[in-house]
């Protein structure tokens, strides 16, 4: 199995960046792409940037220009990273990773457990 571990949430003023981290361990043998999303309560989860497994990359029209997701070398590691914080970025922020192939006929999609953004005065 795999398991998605995120960080770097927190409480940052508008205006402000933050950086979050996402990372999948476990043994698989690929994965088509990552993804970060977010939700605030009684609002659907929303899609906020995802990264395919050839670095494509994909921002709706709310963060883009403002967020930016990158690998680390590793390629097991993604980054969101976030600039100009608006109070409207406030939520719960969930990294996935999409069709993770443990084997041949074992895929899945995995969650992380979310890391809070609080953008704040």
């Amino acid at each position: 199995q795999v398991q998605i571990a995120e960080s770097g949430g927190g409480l940052v003023q508008p205006g402000e960046s933050l950086r979050l981290s996402c990372t999948i361990s476990g043994t698989f043998s690929k994965l088509d792409a990552m993804a970060w999303r977010r939700q605030v309560p009684g609002k659907e989860r929303e899609l906020v940037a995802r990264i395919s497994s050839d670095d494509t990359t994909y921002y709706p029209d709310s963060v883009k220009g403002r967020f930016t997701i990158s690998r680390a070398d590793a390629k097991n590691t993604v980054f969101l990273h976030m600039n100009s914080l608006k109070p409207e970025d406030t939520a719960v922020y969930y990294c996935s990773a999409e069709r993770v192939e443990i084997k041949p006929d074992w895929v899945l999609d995995a969650w992380g457990h979310g890391t809070p953004v609080t953008v704040s005065s």
